[in-house]
């Protein structure tokens, strides 16, 4: 890497000492972060003829002033300019707020350029920005950056400029000529450039199709990289199981395994012969019977003298599974529980029971893996949902002069391209079909005005001894208002149902000990409805819930409408989501009816990828999930494959100790929170 690159900032001409601060709380420190940072949209100065304009749409347009702007005032210092442009055939109504220095420049006859929202339905513009003259001695298309207070937008573009004429030729080239070309992608210092100051579309486009791939391909070869460690890391980590106690354990099961189940579990069993240490993803939708597969893969651990132990994100599912698992096993194992509420005398003789080897599975939170827990001889870790295990708490297992297999369980139905992707560096077995006899949640989609008729449903379902959970919407902008909205929809329901019908309500700014609380009387029947924000706790298995009321069903997307509609129809009796929704565009109206057309997460998640594009595919507080300067996982999943693709032969032929490969090997071994396991 060029040493020039990585000097500090403040050697960019017109960055002082103040504002060098400032740009250090942008994460920007040396004049490579600074080329690098990348603007999050470009505004476009092209202008386009009026048929071509969109509703709201930030435009640009060229005219002649047909009128004497008109100026009014309100309150203090606010003002009202108006005029008309004459723009092809049509009379556009221009509005401009406090600009009133303007009406001095403007004059009947001018021709003037001016950006802002364009209002189709009554051929008018508010404008944020005018130009004397003609459209074309304006730059085409203009950088918009992330700020914080103390930078604007033109300082940051004159500095960002200044770096690039002063540095741009230094930028070292990562990919080797011939991917260049099979790809067509421009040179790293060319692109770089645009994409900063676009000199067109196109260009821009190139650049841009030039950056994710190099991006993609860089998280890939870490990905692979570490795949490759972790293989090789662990020799003699064989599991050699009883087949026959196996076999019994699996028939004396009360249900038939699905052909999905038994393809998982020989992937999961195959895994745990190797010499190496597994590193699994086991996906299954809702109810797929993943928890069953896990426990057949513990067993198998523990009929070879191992021991093994289950994580999960709350004290309630550890309690929910200690209960299943003890049940399941009957006698052929012996199950503990530990959890953070677990302490004095009996905690300590649970970690005694674990150290000399009387206890066979452990079940509790991620506090399994704190210093003080001892196993004897540890072979087999299941990481459910949430807390994707990070490279730190494999250290932690590893110190412990452990390497166990392990297998991690999510209920996120994520389309099989994105999760091999996403998780470069684990296998990927994939339970899709549901256990015969489970009877698919029955989902409605009702307006707004029909709320009284859902309460009643929801007092129906009750007096048959049901229980029923009720969602509360989603407001993006606050968790404040997120909280208020459920306390607000509590006390309505509150007022309509109790004392009959006991209410509970369930927010993220309770505390740990208040949600599991709440979660437990749910779980208990002692309340029968409860109101949540999005909190509900994934996997908590409340057979007896049989209703999921969602309002403003049309502010989530499929799949986390998907993973709420999940939380009720685990007994017997037939299950109800219903979606109160009012959506305005199509799309909202068409994710309505996926829901209520499908309860298959697989073939939902593949549909929301279609509808959202590049939105967020896995939920803003999903950790664990890289993030992409310029790339979408879920937009640019095409590039992501390809990425991934290249990344494997790359490894596969040792290629980064080749002399094409050796920029890129460099800016790979850069990253050392990655590649710790790696580099060390």
């Amino acid at each position: 890497m060029n040493h020039v690159l990585r000097q500090p900032i403040n050697e960019i001409k017109g960055v002082g000492a103040k504002f060098e601060e400032h740009l250090n709380e942008l994460g920007l420190y040396t004049i490579e972060d600074l080329l690098f940072y990348f603007p999050f949209r470009y505004d476009s100065y092209e202008t386009k003829p009026l048929t071509e304009l969109a509703q709201d749409e930030k435009a640009t347009i060229e005219g002649q002033v047909a009128s004497e702007p008109v100026l009014s005032f309100f309150g203090r210092k606010k003002s009202r300019l108006t005029f008309t442009l004459q723009v092809e055939q049509f009379a556009v109504k221009v509005v401009m707020f406090n600009r009133a220095f303007a009406k001095k420049q403007l004059n009947a006859g001018d021709t003037v350029t001016v950006t802002g929202k364009w209002d189709q339905r009554r051929l008018q513009i508010t404008a944020s920005q005018f130009k004397k003259g003609e459209a074309k001695s304006q730059e085409p298309i203009q950088p918009v950056y992330t700020l914080k207070e103390g930078v604007t937008l033109n300082r940051l573009r004159k500095v960002i400029k200044a770096a690039l004429d002063e540095h741009a030729d230094e930028i070292p080239e990562l990919l080797p000529d011939e991917m260049k070309l099979s790809y067509k992608l421009p040179e790293r210092p060319r692109a770089l450039v645009q994409m900063h100051y676009p000199e067109s579309r196109v260009l821009l486009k190139h650049a841009k199709r030039r950056f994710i791939y190099e991006e993609f391909l860089l998280f890939q070869l870490k990905m692979q990289l570490l795949r490759k460690h972790h293989r090789e890391s662990t020799t003699g980590n064989a599991q050699d199981y009883d087949n026959d106690r196996l076999t019994e354990f699996v028939q004396s099961m009360p249900f038939e395994l699905t052909g999905a189940q038994k393809r998982s579990l020989t992937e999961i069993l195959k895994d745990m012969k190797q010499p190496h240490r597994m590193n699994r993803l086991l996906q299954g939708d809702v109810g797929s019977g993943k928890t069953a597969v896990a426990a057949i893969a513990l067993y198998a651990s523990i009929t070879g003298g191992k021991q093994g132990s289950l994580m999960v994100p709350t004290e309630i599912l550890a309690e929910q599974h200690y209960q299943s698992l003890s049940t399941m096993f009957d006698g052929r194992a012996t199950v503990a529980l530990l959890t953070g509420s677990i302490k004095g005398k009996k905690r300590k003789e649970i970690l005694a029971a674990v150290e000399n080897g009387e206890v066979d599975i452990l079940i509790g939170t991620h506090a399994l893996i704190q210093d003080e827990v001892l196993f004897q001889d540890l072979g087999f870790v299941i990481v459910d949902e949430q807390h994707r295990f990070g490279v730190q708490q494999r250290r932690a297992l590893r110190d412990k002069g452990l390497h166990p297999d392990v297998l991690f369980m999510t209920a996120t139905p994520i389309p099989r391209t994105l999760a091999i992707t996403a998780f470069g560096d684990m296998d990927v077995s994939v339970i899709d079909e549901m256990p015969a006899g489970r009877k698919p949640v029955e989902t409605y989609w009702v307006k707004g005005e029909m709320t009284n008729r859902v309460l009643s449903f929801i007092q129906k379902e009750v007096q048959a001894g049901h229980q029923a959970y009720v969602i509360c919407p989603l407001i993006e902008e606050s968790d404040k208002l997120d909280i208020q909205n459920a306390v607000d929809l509590y006390h309505q329901l509150a007022s309509v149902f109790e004392p009959d019908v006991p209410v509970g309500l369930m927010h993220g700014r309770l505390h740990n000990d208040e949600k599991e609380e709440v979660m437990q009387q749910f779980a208990e029947n002692k309340t029968k409805v409860l109101v949540s924000t999005t909190v509900v706790e994934v996997g908590v298995n409340v057979p007896n819930a049989t209703v999921m009321v969602i309002y403003d069903a049309e502010r989530f997307g499929l799949s986390q409408l998907h993973q709420l509609r999940g939380r009720v129809g685990r007994g017997d009796d037939q299950a109800y989501c219903i979606l109160l929704a009012d959506p305005k565009g199509d799309v909202g109206k068409e994710r309505m009816r996926i829901m209520t057309e499908t309860t298959d997460g697989f073939e939902l998640s593949e549909q929301d990828l279609k509808l959202r594009g590049p939105g967020d595919f896995f939920g803003k507080k999903q950790s664990g999930m890289p993030e992409f300067k310029v790339g979408d996982m879920v937009h640019d999943y095409r590039a992501l494959e390809t990425a991934r693709k290249d990344a494997a032969e790359i490894i596969m032929d040792n290629s980064l100790e080749t002399e094409p490969y050796k920029a890129l090997k460099q800016e790979v071994y850069k990253d050392k929170s990655l590649l710790g396991d790696v580099l060390d």
